[in-house]
């Protein structure tokens, strides 16, 4: 299919996710059931629970990397699976790089916010908290030390030690694959043998290849490529009896693998890309043997153990392995460096480092993953009956909204019923979002909106105000037809009650003014897609269409400058979506509201209908 997007293989994807949805509504019990999504195969099932169960208890684990965000938004159904994966409560990802990944995408695309509290990460989302867990994934520890107390596993390993007798063994275990790094591997090993001729003869890679996952053109290029450079090495620096490069293409029943892995000196994770890797693990636990193996191999229970490993930095486990040498798999020197530190370094070192893997490895296994993640799950979901939820969006665009339980949906029944029963009534509208559309390039409302605020307004028993955080001189001309209407500007800082009528305005210093716009000014040239709103009041910075990571960390430096030198004016900083704005202290929205409330109260008009919107 080339690089271009396919429509039907996204269509053929999104189906098999309804297939997995059908199957656990059928068997599921959302009231004491928890469902737990597993890696990238399955991002928008949760997106069809969710909208059959509001309040089930759903988690998402990814075993792959999060892309960054600047590959990830290349993807024309990038906000479909971001927002599939948060229809769950908790998301969990093997590394923090790839869970930032995940959040910088979720800010960038979604304009979604996340904070750290206590611990836990978590993304605000209609509502409901989204919670982010970074912990890898162990393995069966117990299951892999059944495999070495196998008769056939001791006779491998004798088999194994007799072959490479007197030899410094590397081993690795690799898919076919071009992000395993393989080759980069093997160059690395020839940098070695290169540079210290002294270990020929002495030191052998044991490379085990999987076997590919897929046929295509990267496959058997890898593939190529690393019989090639395996076969210079042998034979440049081979002998008849001696290949220091051991390729076993063919599949490894587990046992054999096993062998290896006790056997090994070191173990070589080189892979440029991947998820979390889990043979680093299983070699540690391999070293470390088992009481049978060891007096079927005749070694003595108190014989120390030892292992050592070169891990690529680029795979999920590096980060867990704190006594592993990491490596850039790209720099081959640097891993022919690591390898030749990992077969010199004394023996007590090497001692030490295996037993803090071993001790980290046993305790973190497949087990406490699960578990710790189940009890992580509970917990974000322990508020969900406390709450009031509503599903909307349509698709893959589904979300649910979660609001307090003191929340009440109103409807229009019960409005129409308490508004004809009324005979004064107060209505106050904000003006975006509310009369024009928040993303509404021309804000002049519509001849049906017009329409509507003159019928409102033509009721004698209706008192009806626009409050704005606009300014008064286009707040009067886009809404010029309503010659009744009531418009508060600048949140409060003018008001008329008709078009009519004056102006009023708060009699405040303003000198500050002079201030803060230098200020905004540096912040705008600094930040590409800023910009200042001037007020007569006050000034906003608008940093909507700027970076979303840059345009945030700028508003937050702007409000801690402002804050500094407005300490001693009658000015007040606020930091709102997309903007920073400073206005005159005493002006808000509330207080406009008490205001126009107290005048008509004063006037012996007390309201019986009172409806704010916006």
């Amino acid at each position: 299919h080339g690089d271009r997007f396919d429509r039907s293989l996204w269509q053929a994807y999104v189906s098999a996710n309804k297939i997995f949805a059908d199957k656990v509504m059928e068997v599921i019990n959302p009231e004491d059931d928890s469902v737990w999504v597993h890696d990238y195969h399955l991002m928008v099932l949760p997106t069809f629970l969710r909208k059959r169960f509001y309040r089930v208890k759903l988690g998402f684990f990814l075993h792959s990397p999060f892309p960054s965000s600047e590959i990830y938004r290349t993807l024309p159904v990038r906000d479909e699976i971001l927002r599939g994966i948060l229809n769950c409560d908790l998301v969990g990802f093997h590394t923090f790089d790839y869970a930032r990944h995940f959040l910088s995408c979720c800010s960038r695309m979604l304009g979604l916010d996340y904070e750290s509290k206590r611990g836990h990460i978590g993304l605000d989302y209609f509502g409901r908290t989204v919670y982010i867990k970074i912990l890898p994934v162990g393995i069966h520890v117990g299951r892999l030390e059944s495999v070495l107390n196998l008769p056939c596993t001791s006779a491998k390993v004798k088999e194994i030690q007799d072959q490479f007798k007197g030899k410094k063994v590397i081993v690795g275990v690799d898919d076919m694959d071009i992000f395993k790094g393989i080759s980069l591997k093997l160059l690395a090993v020839e940098q070695l043998l290169h540079q210290k001729p002294e270990l020929l003869g002495k030191l052998v890679l044991v490379q085990i290849i999987n076997p590919a996952r897929s046929s295509g053109k990267d496959v058997q290029e890898a593939s190529r490529e690393t019989y090639m450079i395996a076969g210079r090495i042998n034979k440049i620096y081979g002998t008849s009896d001696y290949e220091p490069v051991v390729l076993i293409d063919r599949p490894v029943p587990r046992f054999e693998k096993s062998a290896y892995y006790a056997v090994a000196d070191c173990c070589l994770v080189n892979a440029v890309r991947d998820g979390m890797n889990l043979v680093p693990y299983k070699y540690v636990v391999c070293r470390q043997g088992t009481p049978v193996l060891d007096e079927a191999l005749g070694i003595k229970s108190d014989t120390p153990h030892m292992s050592m490993l070169v891990v690529s930095e680029f795979v999920g486990c590096s980060p867990s392995l704190s006594g592993a040498i990491r490596v850039n798999p790209w720099d081959i020197d640097a891993v022919a460096e690591a390898l030749n530190l990992a077969l010199t370094m004394p023996n007590p070192e090497k001692q030490l480092r295996h037993e803090k893997h071993y001790k980290y490895v046993s305790s973190h296994d497949v087990a406490y993953w699960a578990r710790s993640f189940m009890q992580d799950l509970e917990r974000a979901c322990q508020n969900h009956y406390n709450k009031r939820c509503w599903g909307f969006g349509l698709g893959l665009g589904f979300r649910v909204v979660s609001l307090s339980p003191s929340f009440r949906k109103l409807g229009i029944e019960h409005i129409l019923s308490a508004y004809k029963k009324t005979t004064r009534r107060v209505i106050f509208l904000d003006y975006d979002g509310t009369v024009v559309p928040q993303t509404s390039i021309n804000k002049c409302p519509s001849p049906e909106v017009i329409s509507v605020l003159n019928a409102l307004c033509n009721d004698p028993k209706n008192t009806v105000f626009i409050v704005s955080g606009r300014g008064r001189n286009p707040l009067a001309g886009w809404l010029a037809p309503c010659h009744l209407l009531g418009i508060a500007a600048e949140h409060g800082y003018f008001l008329r009650w008709t078009e009519t009528d004056d102006w009023e305005s708060k009699t405040t210093e303003l000198d500050w003014k002079e201030i803060v716009e230098p200020i905004m000014k540096s912040y705008t040239e600094s930040t590409d897609g800023s910009s200042i709103e001037i007020k007569e009041s006050a000034l906003v910075w608008h940093h909507r269409y700027a970076d979303p990571d840059f345009g945030s960390w700028q508003a937050m430096e702007l409000v801690n400058h402002l804050e500094n030198v407005l300490a001693n004016e009658p000015a007040i900083v606020t930091r709102g979506q997309h903007i920073v704005e400073v206005k005159p202290q005493g002006v808000s929205k509330g207080l406009v509201v008490e205001k126009v409330m107290s005048r008509i109260v004063n006037d012996g008009m007390r309201p019986d209908f009172l409806m704010c919107v916006g």
